[in-house]
């Protein structure tokens, strides 16, 4: 009988439980932090682009801080319910991505905090960014306590 092989997109995380893996949590983008993150890059955006046409001398500089604003709220509507479909789930083996992006625990060598996101580094350099996350400094030290957890009990 062949395979049958499942379509997917790429905000579906696709989780097929290996033998004695555990699912540990789900992480999904959080709505309050992504409206804040295009809250601050819309404030930085009207700020570049405000210096950035004084210096220049144009006479259109509210016109164009405030293009650089509408910019921003379009852009995080256009991109608001894409976003807000992505999930990660740890388990107590590795991190499965939507779109098939994963990473064994014990390969990860740096899990940090960038603004409201977090980035996984693995050792051989792939890295992941999980965005718009709520408490992220709370989920980077769970996610380093179960890849510690982990490196116990395979005793590397």
């Amino acid at each position: 009988m062949p395979e049958e092989i499942r379509e997917s997109r790429l905000s579906e995380t696709v989780l097929d439980l290996e033998p004695g893996e555990k699912r540990l949590r789900e992480i999904r983008s959080d709505r309050a932090t992504y409206l804040r993150d295009h809250a601050v890059m819309a404030g930085l955006g009207m700020g570049v682009v405000g210096m950035v046409l004084a210096l220049i001398g144009s006479d259109h500089v509210l016109i164009g801080s405030l293009g650089a604003v509408l910019a921003m709220i379009v852009r995080g509507i256009w991109l608001y319910s894409e976003q807000m479909k992505f999930v990660w789930v740890l388990t107590n083996t590795r991190m499965v991505g939507p779109g098939g992006r994963q990473a064994y625990l014990l390969e990860l060598d740096k899990v940090r905090r960038l603004f409201g996101d977090i980035q996984l580094v693995t050792k051989g350099g792939d890295k992941h960014l999980i965005k718009h996350v709520a408490g992220a400094e709370a989920l980077v030290a769970e996610i380093e306590a179960a890849r510690d957890k982990r490196a116990r009990r395979k005793g590397a």
